[in-house]
């Protein structure tokens, strides 16, 4: 059982919540961001700790998210 229903990416040039099922999308195939941002899946895996730190989080990622309704 998966807890996780988002998963937080460095890509597109900022730091985007993507889909838990974008995970298993095979490279090549594009995946969706909560904002809209597309990236290829393969743009998901092997990111370093630098990648991560020199992003931004999207603020309209952040701002979906957080909305209850």
């Amino acid at each position: 059982m998966e807890y996780l229903t988002y998963i937080w990416r460095p890509v597109t040039g900022g730091r985007h919540a993507f889909p838990i099922a974008a995970r298993k999308a095979p490279s090549g195939e594009a995946v969706t961001a909560y904002c809209g941002a597309e990236a290829d899946a393969a743009e998901l895996h092997d990111r370093t700790e630098v990648d991560w730190v020199r992003e931004k989080s999207c603020t309209e990622c952040w701002r979906i998210l957080a909305d209850p309704s």
